[in-house]
Order: C-alpha cells, then structure tokens, then sequence
C-alpha cells in the first residue's frame, strides 16, 4: 500500500483472526473493534497486539473473562513466558449483546474504552513500536477493526476514569519514534466524522456497535452527503466502504467545493471503467480513465475505497492497494469540504 501511518479498516473478519498493523504501532494510534460476544460455552476471548503471528511476544493480551462474576485480565508475554497479570474485577461485556473495544497507544501506556467509556490502561513492558499484528481468539462476531491518527487531543479523556487503576507505576519518559511514519499532522484538525450504519442481522457488514436510535435505518440515505471538517490538506484522508449492488451500473465518490466537483470517482460497470475528472462552473474537465491493474470493484462484492490528500494529488487506494494518483486541479484545498455519495452501492462506512 502506498499510504503510511493508517490503514483501510478490516470488514466483518472471521474468527479467530490476525492482521498486519501496517508499520507498526504508533503513539496516538487508536484501534477501534466493533462486534458482538456470541452466546456460547466458551467463556473468555482475547485481544492480542504481539509481534508477528506467532504468540510467542504480546504487548498486551486482553483477555475479558466470563468467570466468577466477571473481569478482565491484562498481561505481555515476552519470549514466550507471560508476565504478571493485572485484573480489573469488572466486567463490561455481556452475552448475546453487541461492544465498541478502542485501545489508544500513549508514550507511557495503552488506555482502553470499552464502549466509549475508559475502562483500563496498562503500562507498556515492551517497546510498542515492536507490535505489527492484531490478533483475535475467541467467541465474537466482529463486524469492524479500523485504525485512526489521533495528533491533536487524546480520545480518552481522564475524566472519564472510572476507578483509580492499581498498576505499577508508569514510565514518564518518551520514547523515541520509529523512523518511516508520518510527523504529527501540522494542519489545524477540528474533528473526524465517522459515520458507520446499524444494519440488522443477516446483513453483509452489521454494525451492532451503534445503536439503532443513532442510525434507525439499515441503510445510509442514497445519495449521501457530509461534511469534511476543514477541508482538504497535506495528509488529510478519507474512507468510503460499502457493498456494490448486485444490478450494478455506476456509482461515484465525490469532493466537492461548493457547487463544483474538485474530484469525481466514477466506477463504471457498464464499461469496465473507473473515471475520474473535474467539474468547475458547470464544466467538466478531460477524463482520466488508465489503471495499473484490472478493475477493482465486483458487482455483488464489498469495497473500501482510502483516498489520501497530498500537496500535490490525491492518492488513492482500493481494498488496501493503490490504485491511480489524481493531480489536485483546484488549489485551494480546504475548500474542498463536502462529501458525496451516490449511486449502485450501499454504504457501511465513512469517515472524513
């Protein structure tokens, strides 16, 4: 993949499940898990940031227990010998019901929301920078774990704490960043949207996580707009998943600057093609159709589409492959703010 730093969501993974973290885990790093614990005999699961695939090195083991009454416990195995463990004597997952799990990477610690409420934090044992896999054991339906830059504030704000944590006391000093990461973003950010449907069970990518009074339909409005809070800048990106209708003829991603279209994307079945071009007052400019591979979109089949802005282009990437570079024809970046949405598909995920 072409883009550094973040990468696309994995879609409804299968459990158990391992994927690669692309370079690495960074600080200000946020992995966000959506699912549901299954009704089984099975009574603990796992979340697991280790090294490789192999379990033999695990930064922190997450390991929610369904045992007398209920708790969670944290460990790191190191050389394959597991640590002391920390309990927390609580239990914030249920049976039957659906989660949102986010572990945010600090300099010192991992903190952990459970259902956007802090539950736990633990401090590092082992340089973080050495995790590159997320893995996942256990009985969960997951419908979502994506990955998410966060430069500006830190998404678990103290005082959300619950309970003072009886930890071993945590290392102040910074540790020094990996090289072949991006710098933290210099660009003002004022928030990230994320919009992620609620679908009813059955569906190809449920979302349990977000309740139905959030999204009462299973579907995004089509077509669908939203905002790009400030715009577009150097490093900025966005993410557009969703499911290409079966009878699909086209559909097209736009960035839009009031009534103009700084960038149409414009998969065409109809003619094995995707396009992309410009419209300026009414205008469209030429047509850029030529890919380095064969068309990336399948009618029936699901997607995510990671468009990321530099200086220069955007690039963009399919299912976690680049796919073609777009030269910027309007300059002035953040006012290119708005989001649309439209055509033969049903959408799971945006964030801008």
């Amino acid at each position: 993949m072409a883009f550094c730093g973040v990468q696309p969501p994995y879609l409804s993974p299968m459990v158990p499940f391992s994927g690669t973290i692309h370079g690495g885990l960074q600080e200000g790093l946020q992995i966000t898990i959506q699912g549901t614990v299954l009704h089984s005999f099975e009574n603990r699961f796992a979340v697991n940031l280790q090294t490789g695939f192999s379990d033999q090195n695990i930064a922190l083991h997450f390991n929610p227990r369904f045992e007398e009454g209920g708790y969670v416990v944290c460990n790191t195995k190191q050389n394959g010998r597991w640590g002391p463990e920390e309990r927390k004597m609580q239990m914030p997952f249920q049976k039957g019901k659906p989660f949102e799990l986010c572990f945010q990477v600090e300099s010192s610690e991992f903190k952990v929301m459970v259902n956007k409420n802090f539950f736990v934090q633990y401090a590092h044992r082992v340089p973080f920078h050495r995790v590159d896999t997320i893995s996942v054991t256990g009985p969960l339906q997951l419908s979502y774990i994506g990955f998410q830059r966060s430069p500006v504030r830190p998404a678990f704000p103290t005082m959300h704490f619950s309970q003072p944590a009886c930890f071993p006391s945590k290392h102040r000093g910074r540790k020094p960043k990996p090289p072949g990461f991006w710098p933290p973003n210099p660009a003002p950010v004022t928030q990230t949207v994320i919009h992620t449907v609620h679908s009813t069970p059955g569906q190809m990518f449920p979302n349990p996580a977000m309740p139905p009074t959030v999204f009462p339909n299973p579907t995004y409005p089509m077509p669908f707009f939203t905002s790009i809070p400030g715009g577009l800048y150097p490093s900025k990106s966005i993410m557009v998943s969703g499911t290409v209708l079966p009878s699909a003829k086209r559909f097209h991603i736009n960035l839009r600057s009031g009534s103009d279209v700084a960038f149409h994307m414009n998969p065409r079945f109809d003619e094995n093609a995707v396009v992309r071009n410009t419209q300026i007052n009414s205008s469209w400019g030429y047509e850029e159709r030529s890919l380095p591979r064969k068309m990336p979109f399948t009618r029936g089949r699901s997607f995510s589409v990671w468009i990321m802005c530099e200086g220069h282009c955007l690039k963009v990437a399919v299912d976690g492959q680049h796919l073609f570079e777009y030269l910027h024809r309007m300059k002035n970046l953040p006012a290119i703010n708005n989001l649309e949405v439209a055509g033969d598909v049903q959408l799971t995920h945006v964030q801008t």
